[in-house]
């Protein structure tokens, strides 16, 4: 069993999601439980790809004729072994490879993934219809970027691909974007998504804690707690909500509990956008700032943020505190715009 909620799906074809070999007979038919299956995923935010030994275009025409093809992202479709094709996937998503099951017809392939890849749930294809009812399959809640997920990620390969063609400087490229970030204090009907991210966001989580839904509903209703969720749009689309900041304040000074950022918007060089406006509003209400990092096995780059944003250790033992310089004003990228939800009427 899988303690580790999946994140992506990745299919095998042959005798998988279709019964039949493609190369020896074109008319291939889907298997109907795995076309369900694959759409009830996607309604629940899993995202899903192919590793299989096929030829690309071919296979690319056959799904296209099922309504299959835009299910999946970053196929691939070739004649590797499926091993290298999963930890593609992962790379181009930027998952842990433990957050990938796959599926597939032939023992030989999923010992083959297994051997490389140990920490990947491997499927029989036989069980396919069992594969909504498994508990790491289940997300806690579907919000509405569970809802979207796809989608954004979709988008955001045509940006990469626009980006790669692009003539001109990376911030020329990131002006060309017109992002716009939004920062505002949580609602409600914002914790469900909070918590989400949360549990989806292992490098760029600075605590690694987890906080649940009623944890942060406490919070919100508490006035020595501040949540503030973030959101960034540009102009394809929005990335949905992609950041979370927990602090605590007191009359001297504010503790920054929790910090996290998607790590799909890192190369938008937005980063560093909220705790420096975390900064800015400390510095205005004239307190020190403070900050909590506890050091997990994935989020040394919380680390990094917090020393390249002139935060100095005061404290070392089994969490770290950083104590921020607020004694200037931190300047926000001009390529961005940073405003308020409420004060946007959105």
């Amino acid at each position: 069993m899988k303690e580790t909620k999946i994140k992506c799906v990745v299919w095998d074809l042959d005798n998988t999601l279709w019964k039949g070999i493609l190369q020896e007979d074109d008319e291939v038919i889907l298997k109907e439980e795995a076309g369900e299956v694959i759409k009830e995923l996607d309604k629940r935010g899993i995202l899903q790809s192919l590793s299989s030994k096929n030829d690309y275009e071919l296979a690319k025409r056959k799904l296209e004729e099922m309504d299959l093809w835009n299910y999946f992202i970053y196929p691939q479709i070739n004649w590797n072994p499926k091993s290298e094709g999963i930890e593609t996937i992962a790379k181009n998503i930027n998952i842990g490879i433990d957050s990938l099951a796959f599926v597939d017809d032939q023992k030989f392939e999923r010992d083959e993934v297994s051997y490389f890849h140990k920490e990947v749930l491997c499927i029989d294809a036989s069980e396919i219809k069992k594969i909504p009812s498994m508990d790491c399959m289940k997300p806690k809640y579907i919000t509405m970027d569970s809802k979207n997920r796809r989608l954004m990620y979709q988008t955001d390969i045509i940006r990469n691909n626009v980006e790669k063609d692009f003539n001109g400087t990376k911030e020329d490229f990131l002006k060309s974007l017109h992002m716009t970030f939004y920062i505002n204090k949580a609602k409600e009907e914002d914790l469900q998504r909070a918590e989400e991210l949360t549990v989806r966001t292992h490098q760029l989580n600075s605590t690694g804690h987890i906080y649940s839904y009623d944890e942060l509903k406490a919070c919100i209703g508490d006035e020595k707690y501040e949540v503030l969720v973030t959101r960034l749009d540009d102009k394809y689309g929005t990335y949905g909500t992609v950041g979370l900041a927990l602090i605590e304040k007191s009359e001297k000074v504010w503790e920054v509990k929790l910090l996290l950022m998607s790590c799909r918007v890192i190369s938008r060089g937005v980063g560093n956008i909220l705790l420096n406006y975390i900064c800015n509003e400390a510095k205005k209400a004239g307190v020190k700032l403070q900050a909590q990092f506890v050091p997990t096995d994935k989020n040394r780059i919380m680390y990094i943020t917090y020393k390249f944003n002139g935060f100095k250790e005061i404290k070392e033992k089994d969490t770290i505190v950083f104590e921020a310089d607020t004694g200037y004003e931190r300047k926000i990228p001009a390529y961005v715009e940073c405003t308020n939800i409420e004060r946007r009427g959105r």
